[in-house]
């Protein structure tokens, strides 16, 4: 036996190989298992085009055996094996892909031949976990068999050996565990079978597992238990996955377990997508809305992403560029043999093709859920209950760029109807006149539903739409208007609505009071920018709203940010109502006591924070106001 030497460059690349290129040593299990299905194609294709019926695709398989006492894992194939040539040239020159070569002199148009590999560089990812690696095989037609070893970049040997049947056998030599590399786990079945369902689940041969087992044996004259372990050979991997197969061999109870055991939920999903597209990216992908949000939804450490496979084999577990941010809560898988991977096949080389079949998704996904909102309004409605706040966050990231494809999704709850409505929905039913889409933000519809300012316009017949997350307001700001109409909300100085004569004489008591209410801005010492005369309250006494950009939601919102971010207020009003009876006190005690006036409009400013769902500055200080008013 002569040992050989690697070219100089190709010492390099096995060091990378070794070092580099991939991300998780676990990765080597699913290059060589895909290394082994394409032997299996290449055997196949090579005995149809020589008329040999004696092989048949139900005969192939992929064996992986542990051996703990020598610490040895073996991979093994019955498919097209390799003559000494073969060897040589294939696993004597690194980065030199025998399986792009049979794919490259493939005859046009040929069918039910999936290559997997193309670089030529997965085999020696098995140096990762290896301190020697050797191959036992033997070629289809030929009649003998041929061993190659190698310890890694001082070179391998090729010598004659005897093998039973086609196809190989490779053997690898596990390193010695260290402090931070147990590399003896991969000997133990358990972490087999979990890398082979999480890589190689759907290579299209069965892969075979040895599993040791235990059973009862019966012992005479004993009444203690014994038992005996044994060795099963089990297949592992499920082969064709349910994208694959043809929709209407697919059950509703298959897609709903697929999904619970894939994505580890215990509740079945809300909605499934099947996608199957032909063009110059094919792909097919199964996706999943989710009946709940998932625990850790809302936060930061929950990542988006849908699990992508090439031909079979999952490249990415999560790639995040499949699915936009506002449709994070959407599961699943796509497959595609049309992606151009770099060397370790874990990452895409052009993202152009990831960018179509991602617009794709995403254009199908909002179909989907438009298709539920008309046409299965509960079940919308209940997935608006768990994701509808991320629809609202995506029409405000990124600028608003995705407000237009979002708006018709949005529902709020509709003071008139009673229930929730979409825009468009609202729209239509406005009656003939009404100028704006009026809104209203607050902690919940009840709270809402109380607010002193929606009183004129419920008397006026107008809908309001309740919004009730901390992000609807910035919502508003950023669609601006819906099918021409603009967004009012009922804080604002101005509905549209009031009658002319009440508003001049609304506006000429406050220039009549002008150094009274003055006087009372004063002495709330800054809490409020102005104290006005509303003429939008009829039977309550004050309200709070805010002049400039910031509302009080907005200054809600900014206030439950930790850290030490600058302290955004709104520039809070208080509105008092010209025609209730506090208005008349408070003339009343402003000739008498203009301290005591002060009192009182401090009384009523805490008033109007309670209203509007804001802590009070002092509550003791409120409490003892409201008895030395009483």
């Amino acid at each position: 036996m002569r040992k050989k030497q690697f070219k100089a460059e190709s010492k390099k690349l096995l060091d990378m190989m070794i070092n580099s290129i991939y991300t998780h040593k676990e990765i080597f299990l699913r290059e060589l298992i895909s290394n082994s299905s394409d032997a299996i194609d290449k055997l196949c294709y090579t005995a149809m085009n020589a008329g040999d019926t004696s092989i048949s695709r139900a005969d192939r398989y992929i064996k992986v055996r542990a051996d703990k006492e020598n610490r040895t894992l073996t991979i093994s194939d019955n498919g097209i094996g390799m003559n000494g040539e073969e060897l040589e040239n294939n696993l004597g020159v690194i980065a030199r892909s025998g399986s792009l070569q049979f794919k490259n002199d493939m005859e046009p148009g040929a069918e039910d031949v999936d290559i997997i590999g193309q670089f030529g560089v997965g085999f020696y990812s098995a140096f990762m976990v290896a301190d020697e690696v050797t191959v036992i095989t033997k070629k289809y037609g030929g009649d003998e068999a041929f061993m190659w070893q190698s310890v890694g970049a001082d070179g391998y040997s090729i010598e004659p050996t005897a093998k039973e049947g086609v196809g190989t056998d490779i053997i690898i030599k596990l390193k010695a565990d260290t402090e931070d590399e147990k590399y003896g786990e991969y000997l133990e079945t358990y972490t087999l079978r979990s890398l082979i369902k999480k890589y190689s689940d759907y290579i299209r041969y069965p892969i075979k597992l040895d599993v040791e087992k235990s059973r009862k044996v019966d012992v005479p004259d004993s009444d203690e238990p014994k038992y005996e372990t044994y060795t099963e050979e089990e297949t592992v991997n499920s082969m064709v996955p349910l994208w694959q197969r043809k929709k209407e061999d697919v059950t509703e109870e298959e897609l709903n377990e697929f999904y619970k055991e894939k994505f580890y939920d215990m509740k079945d999903p809300a909605d499934v997508i099947r996608i199957d597209v032909d063009g110059s990216i094919s792909y097919k992908a199964l996706l999943y809305i989710p009946s709940a949000t998932p625990i850790g939804y809302y936060t930061k450490e929950y990542k988006r992403g849908l699990e992508l496979y090439s031909s079979g084999v999952m490249i990415m577990e999560r790639c995040e560029d499949l699915i936009p941010e506002h449709f994070r809560f959407v599961k699943g898988v796509v497959d595609s043999q049309d992606l151009s991977l770099n060397i370790s096949r874990e990452l895409l080389q052009h993202n152009r093709q990831l960018r179509t079949i991602a617009a794709n998704i995403e254009k199908k996904v909002k179909q989907e859920l438009k298709r539920l909102l008309d046409n299965d309004r509960e079940k919308y409605e209940k997935f608006w209950e768990s994701f509808g706040l991320q629809l609202k966050y995506g029409i405000v990231s990124e600028y608003g760029a995705n407000r237009d494809a979002l708006k018709d999704l949005l529902l709020y709850y509709s003071s008139r109807e009673k229930k929730l409505q979409t825009l468009k929905e609202y729209f239509d039913y406005m009656p003939e006149g009404q100028e704006y889409i009026y809104y209203a933000c607050g902690d919940s519809v009840a709270r809402v539903d109380s607010l002193p300012q929606t009183e004129q316009l419920k008397d006026k017949g107008y809908a309001i739409l309740y919004m009730t997350d901390e992000v609807d307001e910035f919502v508003v700001n950023m669609l601006g208007e819906f099918e021409g109409k603009k967004f009012k909300s009922i804080n604002d100085k101005d509905l549209g609505i009031e009658d002319e004569d009440e508003k001049k004489d609304t506006e000429l008591k406050e220039e009549e009071n002008k150094v009274m209410l003055d006087y009372l801005r004063d002495s709330l010492n800054g809490k409020v920018s102005a104290v006005r005369l509303s003429h939008k309250l009829k039977s309550h006494p004050v309200c709070l709203s805010a002049d400039g950009e910031i509302s009080l939601e907005m200054e809600k919102y900014f206030s439950t940010i930790p850290g030490d971010g600058p302290d955004i207020k709104a520039q809070r009003v208080l509105e008092i109502n010209p025609t209730h009876k506090a208005f008349y006190m408070l003339l009343d005690t402003w000739q008498l006591d203009k301290d005591k006036c002060a009192r009182l409009g401090e009384l009523l400013y805490d008033q109007a924070l309670l209203i509007a769902n804001l802590p009070l500055d002092d509550p003791a200080r409120y409490t003892d106001l409201l008895w030395e008013m009483m």
